[in-house]
């Protein structure tokens, strides 16, 4: 489930849609962090996936 949202998150930011992206970005957070507390990945790479996945948002979405 965890490439899944990734995927559904990624696309969603590349449509440019902000407020649907933020809430992806919130379900896929929480997968990560469930899949690293299960030991189906280890927790640093839940931490970089997250933190990829927050300065994709961020880059995209920033105030300009």
């Amino acid at each position: 489930m965890v490439r899944t949202s990734a995927k559904k998150y990624v696309s969603s930011v590349h449509a440019k849609d902000a407020s649907e992206s933020q809430t992806l970005l919130r379900e896929l957070i929480k997968e990560l962090d469930t899949a690293a507390r299960k030991g189906i990945i280890a927790k640093n790479a839940a931490a970089r996936k997250k933190s990829r996945m927050q300065k994709l948002y961020n880059a995209s979405f920033a105030e300009k």
